[in-house]
C-alpha cells in the first residue's frame, strides 16, 4: 500500500469500491486527494502526504483511548478497555441528558476503593469500574495510566436494541402533500394528516401512517419541491400548517384579512382538484406566510407564552440560527423577525405532535412515520454556523446496474472526523427532535450511517469514493434516542448495502425494507423469493414514491411514461417485453398461490394479500395504489420533464380526489378492508388466503 493510500485509509477514505460481487474498481488517485482535502488533509505534493502520514500514524500511536466507544447495554464493556495498562484509572463525566444519575459511581464493585479526585478530570466525573455499566446517555471517558499518561474518548451507553413495537401491523405510506381535504389551500396539511390517521385507525385498523420528510425547504423562485433535500432536517416547514387550529385564530382581531386568505386558499385547493392544476406550494405559502403574520400579532395566553418560550430555550442556539437564516432569506432583517420564525417552528412541532396524539387515539400502536432526509441542500440554513459539513463534495452513489454513471444528489456530507467531535451533539439534537412527534422514524439511505459516496466539485459521479463513518457510534446514537421516545426505526436499505451492515442494523432492532418487485432469489434462480422466506424485520410494501404505482406497474404504462420522456436507454419493444415478463412471472406466483388476479384491483389486492403472508412485521400500503392512481409522485432521472412532487391524490382515470372522496372510495375501502382482514391475527392466521 502506498503512502497515499496508507493516509486515505487512516481517515477513512476507500481507494476502491465493489459495484458487484468480487468487482473491485480502483478510485481515481485525483479523487482520494480531493476528498482528502475535504477532511482537511494536505495531499498537495508528496511531500505534504508524508507529512500528513507521518501525523495520523504518530497520533493513532500516542492516544490511550480511541476517540469514540460504544457500550451496549446488556454486552461486555468495550474492547479497547481492554488493552489499557492494569491498574489505569477510568473517570465518567456525564452528559447534559443521561437516562439516570451519572454523577455519583455508578455501582462499582468496591466504592471504597475510589482514589483522590483526579486532577486531569473534572470535579463532577465519577470513578468508573467497567465491569458495570454506566447510565445510558453519552458520556466523556477520562482515563489515566498509573505512569501518568491520559486519554479522553466520548463514551456512548446505549440499550442493545431499539424499541421493538407490534408484532405486525398495516399501515398507509403518503406523501402528505399531495392529500388535499376540503379544507387544504391548496396542499394536503398537519390536519389533513390527524384526519387521515382516524380514519384509517377507527375504520381500518391501521397501525401506522407514513409520511414524506416535512423538513424545512430552501424558498426559491419556485421552491425546489423535493421533499428529500432540505434547508435542515432539524426543523420542520411551516407550509404544512392547518392555518384554522392555531390557537390565536380564534382571536384575531382582523378576521375579514383572515377569510380572505382562506378564500383564496380554497382557490388554490379548487384549482388543483377540479382544474388540472399541480400543487403549487410557494402560492400556498404566500397566503399562509400572510395569515401566520396577522396571527403573529395576537397576543397569546400566559400558559401558551410560557409553553413557547420553554420550546426556545430547549432548541438551543440551533433554532436561533435557522431563524436567523429564514429572515434573512426572506429579505427580512433577523433582529426584528427572527422571533416569528422560532414562533412557526413552534406552532409546526405542535401541529406535528397533534397529528401523531390523533393517530394513537385512534387506536395506531405506532402512529406517525416520519421520513428522515439522507442531507440537506447546500444552500441551506444547517450549513450556517459550525462548519460540520463538507461544502466541497457532495453525495451520490457508485455506478451500478441500474445507473451506469453513478448519482450525484447535490448534498453536502457531514464530516466524520468533526461529528466525532461534537460528540455527535448535532445527530443526537436532530434525532431527539424527530422522535418528539414521531412513533417511528424512516432513516432514508440508513447504509449513510456507516458510509456515503463523496463525489469532490467538478468530479463525476462516477468517479467519487467511499468515505467511512463510524457505524457503531451512529448507530447507538439512533438507538439511544429511539429508546427515549420509544419509537421504533425503519431504515431503508435498499439497492447495494453491504452485508454487514444489514446485520448490523438486525442485531440492533432496526427494521429494513422491502419492496416486493425487488424481493427475488438472487442467490439462486433469480424467480420470486416465497413469502415464507421473506425476512420478518422489516417494513414490506408493494411500491415506494421513487417506483410505480402498483397499478402502472401491471399495465406497463410506466414504460409508456418513461418512453414518452425520452428516459429509455434501450429499445421500447425489449423494455416492454422485459416488464412484462416480469410482471407475469408475479402475476403467475400469486396464482400458484391461490389468489384471483384477473382484473386490475384483484391484482392489486394479491400483491398485497402475498404481503400479509410474509412474516414482515409491518405491511404498508401506497396510498395511491388503493384508489388505481397510476401516476408516479417521483420519476428519478427527471427535472422539469415530469411534475414531481407536485401531484395531487387521483383515481384510476387521473381525477383528483380529495381526502373526503377517499375515505368513501369503495375501491379504498375494499382494499384496505381485505388488508385489515388479512393482517389479523383472530381472523386470517398465517397463510390464509386473501381474495
Amino acid at each position: 500500500m502506498d503512502e497515499l493510500a496508507r493516509l486515505a485509509a487512516l481517515h477513512g477514505v476507500a481507494t476502491t469500491y465493489e459495484p458487484a460481487e468480487g468487482v473491485s474498481v480502483p478510485v481515481p488517485r485525483a479523487t482520494v486527494a480531493a476528498v482528502l482535502g475535504q477532511l482537511g488533509v494536505c495531499t498537495d505534493t508528496p511531500e505534504d502526504v508524508r507529512a500528513e502520514l507521518a501525523r495520523a500514524e504518530a497520533a493513532v500511536a500516542e492516544r490511550l483511548l480511541p476517540p469514540v466507544l460504544v457500550h451496549w447495554a446488556a454486552s461486555a464493556p468495550p474492547a479497547a478497555l481492554a488493552a489499557l495498562p492494569p491498574g489505569t484509572r477510568l473517570r465518567l463525566e456525564p452528559d447534559e441528558m443521561t437516562d439516570s444519575d451519572p454523577s455519583a459511581p455508578c455501582n462499582p464493585a468496591d466504592p471504597a476503593a475510589a482514589g483522590p479526585a483526579d486532577e486531569a478530570a473534572p470535579a463532577a466525573c465519577a470513578d468508573w469500574d467497567p465491569r458495570t455499566v454506566p447510565p445510558l446517555g453519552v458520556h466523556t471517558l477520562h482515563a489515566r495510566t498509573p505512569d501518568g499518561r491520559a486519554g479522553t474518548a466520548t463514551l456512548i451507553v446505549a440499550p442493545e436494541r431499539a424499541p421493538a413495537g407490534p408484532e405486525r401491523a398495516h399501515g398507509l405510506l403518503v406523501q402528505l402533500y399531495s392529500l388535499l381535504s376540503e379544507r387544504s389551500w391548496g396542499m394536503g396539511d398537519l390536519g389533513d394528516l390527524a384526519d387521515l390517521a382516524r380514519w384509517a385507525g377507527r375504520t381500518h385498523g391501521a397501525g401506522f401512517i407514513q409520511v414524506n420528510p416535512l423538513h424545512a425547504a430552501v424558498p426559491g423562485e419556485p421552491t425546489d419541491p423535493s421533499p428529500y433535500r432540505p434547508s435542515t432536517r432539524r426543523f420542520p416547514d411551516p407550509v404544512h400548517l392547518r392555518i384554522e387550529d392555531v390557537p390565536e385564530y380564534a382571536d384575531c382581531p382582523d378576521a375579514e384579512a383572515l377569510a380572505g386568505l382562506a378564500s383564496r386558499g380554497a382557490e388554490l385547493r379548487r384549482a388543483v382538484l377540479e382544474k388540472g392544476a399541480l400543487i403549487d406550494r410557494d402560492a400556498v405559502w404566500e397566503l399562509k406566510r400572510a395569515a401566520l403574520d396577522l396571527l403573529y400579532a395576537v397576543p397569546r395566553t400566559a400558559e401558551r407564552e410560557a409553553a413557547y418560550r420553554e420550546f426556545c430555550a430547549e432548541q438551543g442556539p440551533e433554532l436561533d440560527v435557522h431563524a436567523d437564516w429564514c429572515a434573512g432569506h426572506a429579505g427580512e432583517d433577523p433582529k426584528e423577525r427572527a422571533d416569528f420564525h422560532r414562533w412557526l417552528v413552534w406552532l409546526t412541532v405542535g401541529q406535528l405532535a397533534a397529528a401523531q396524539e390523533a393517530a394513537r387515539a385512534a387506536g395506531m400502536a405506532v402512529g406517525i412515520v416520519h421520513d428522515l432526509a439522507v442531507g440537506v441542500h447546500p444552500q441551506g440554513s444547517a450549513l450556517c454556523g459550525a462548519p460540520l459539513y463538507a461544502a466541497g463534495a457532495s453525495i451520490g452513489a457508485p455506478p451500478d446496474a441500474f445507473n451506469a454513471r453513478g448519482q450525484d444528489w447535490s448534498l453536502p456530507p457531514w464530516r466524520p472526523d468533526r461529528l466525532a467531535a461534537t460528540r455527535y451533539a448535532p445527530f443526537r439534537a436532530l434525532l431527539r427532535g424527530v422522535f418528539r412527534y414521531a412513533g417511528a422514524l424512516r432513516i432514508d439511505h440508513v447504509m449513510g450511517l456507516f458510509r456515503l459516496w463523496w463525489i469532490p466539485e467538478g468530479v463525476p459521479p462516477a468517479e467519487g469514493a467511499y468515505v467511512a463513518y463510524d457505524g457503531e457510534a451512529m448507530l447507538a446514537v439512533l438507538v439511544l434516542e429511539a429508546h427515549r421516545a420509544g419509537a421504533l426505526v425503519i431504515g431503508e436499505d435498499l439497492g447495494t448495502v453491504e452485508p454487514r451492515v444489514r446485520r448490523a442494523l438486525a442485531r440492533r432492532g432496526v427494521l429494513g425494507t422491502s419492496v416486493l418487485w425487488f424481493e427475488r432469489d438472487w442467490a439462486g434462480d433469480g424467480r420470486p423469493l416465497a413469502p415464507g422466506r421473506w425476512r420478518a424485520d422489516c417494513l414490506a410494501t408493494a411500491t415506494t414514491h421513487d417506483l410505480p404505482p402498483t397499478a402502472a406497474k401491471l399495465a406497463g404504462a410506466h414504460v409508456e411514461l418513461r418512453d414518452r420522456l425520452g428516459l429509455l436507454t434501450r429499445p421500447l419493444d425489449r423494455e416492454r417485453a422485459e416488464d412484462a415478463a416480469d410482471t407475469a412471472e408475479w402475476l403467475d406466483v400469486l396464482a400458484g398461490l391461490g389468489f384471483e388476479t384477473k382484473g386490475e384491483e384483484a391484482a392489486v389486492a394479491a400483491l398485497y394479500g402475498f404481503l400479509l403472508r410474509t412474516p414482515a412485521r409491518l405491511v404498508g400500503v401506497w396510498l395511491p395504489d388503493a384508489v388505481g392512481d397510476r401516476r408516479p409522485q417521483n420519476l428519478p432521472g427527471t427535472w422539469d420533464q415530469y411534475p414531481n412532487w407536485r401531484l395531487p391524490l387521483a383515481d384510476a382515470a387521473g381525477r383528483p380526489l380529495t381526502l373526503e372522496a377517499l375515505t368513501a372510495s369503495p375501491r379504498a375501502n375494499a382494499l384496505l378492508g381485505a388488508v385489515r382482514e388479512g393482517a389479523s391475527p383472530r381472523t386470517a392466521p398465517p397463510g390464509a388466503r386473501l381474495v
